[in-house]
């Protein structure tokens, strides 16, 4: 489960920080005009006595826990209703938004793994016509030198070690090549039921927001606040976000990783072997941290790419991504 963003780091967050700066600095400049008056209602009884209780007040709002909480959640209310007039703060929404998201993502990361396909059969070809050349080169060198001609027996040995070397570098590329094409088409997969089970919480906890909004009021939730009691909407709301937040992340994850592939595939002379150093630390760098969305069979994916006995079916069509008969929601346990 991804780390639960902070209120002061969200949307509202922002709207909320900027109003209570204003509203600082108002009451500060305020403060400041009417001070002369304040002095000079000191000298009433009565003046003294209401700004006395005023004065107690807040402090039994700041001391008090209940009255504390109640005043933050109210605050926090009155500041999603103002940033929801002007950006899609609605969890539910911007998991709508995120489905259209991985939908359109899905079918570019599909064009990508054909496009990845197509070269990665280009490079084996080259490796095995390089192969055969080194063959051919080495025996008319063996029969060069029998035969004591030993100007091609020079040429054909230093064209079959050339061809040795380049052989060492597109074999190194297509590792490479192996691994983007591997973790593209696993985290294809992945992000395909991810979108599904999205798209079920969706349908499902819509309809049961709705029914939660209907039976739990504001006055309902601001009652459970200050009984210190676990209001069930709000904390059906506090796992909507949750969500949404974790797919911001896992969907992030998979644009970066495209473009660095793409950055990658876009680099590569399939003609020389090589690629430009940029794109392969960015795959490196890459190798090192965590995946989100493909977990513990990330390292997996790299150790099958390395293992020369794991060999690739390139000519396999990619599978169509399917949830098990037992499959689990992974959003489900967010409102356990």
């Amino acid at each position: 489960m991804s780390k639960k963003k902070s209120f002061w780091r969200r949307p509202e967050g922002v709207t909320g920080g900027l109003i209570l700066a204003a509203l600082l600095f108002g009451g500060g400049f305020l403060f400041l005009n009417a001070l002369p008056f304040l002095v000079s209602a000191f000298s009433s009884m009565l003046s003294l006595t209401i700004m006395l209780a005023v004065v107690g007040v807040l402090i039994y709002m700041v001391l008090d826990p209940k009255m504390r909480n109640l005043v933050w959640y109210m605050y926090k209310s009155v500041m999603r209703w103002i940033t929801g007039l002007f950006v899609q703060i609605d969890p539910i929404g911007i998991l709508k938004n995120y489905v259209d998201d991985l939908r359109g993502n899905l079918k570019k990361m599909n064009m990508q793994i054909g496009k990845l396909r197509g070269q990665m059969h280009k490079l084996k070809e080259q490796i095995i016509n390089n192969q055969r050349s080194i063959s051919s080169n080495l025996e008319m060198a063996s029969k060069a030198k029998d035969t004591n001609r030993r100007d091609v027996m020079i040429l054909k040995s230093r064209k079959a070690g050339r061809l040795k070397e380049s052989n060492v570098k597109l074999e190194d590329l297509y590792t490479k090549m192996e691994v983007l094409y591997r973790v593209l088409t696993k985290m294809y997969e992945n992000s395909s039921i991810m979108m599904e089970d999205i798209e079920d919480q969706v349908k499902v906890k819509e309809q049961e927001r709705a029914a939660i909004r209907a039976s739990h009021g504001a006055m309902k939730s601001a009652m459970n606040i200050i009984s210190g009691n676990k209001d069930k909407r709000y904390m059906f709301d506090q796992a909507l976000e949750a969500i949404a937040d974790d797919v911001s992340l896992k969907v992030g994850e998979m644009e970066r990783f495209m473009e660095m592939s793409e950055s990658f595939m876009n680099s590569v002379d399939l003609q020389n072997g090589v690629f430009e150093e940029k794109g392969l630390k960015m795959l490196e760098q890459w190798e090192k941290e965590s995946s989100l969305i493909l977990g513990s069979e990330k390292d997996m994916l790299l150790l099958q790419a390395e293992n020369d006995n794991d060999v690739l079916d390139l000519d396999a069509p990619i599978a169509r991504p399917e949830r098990a008969d037992n499959h689990r929601n992974q959003y489900d346990t967010f409102f356990e």
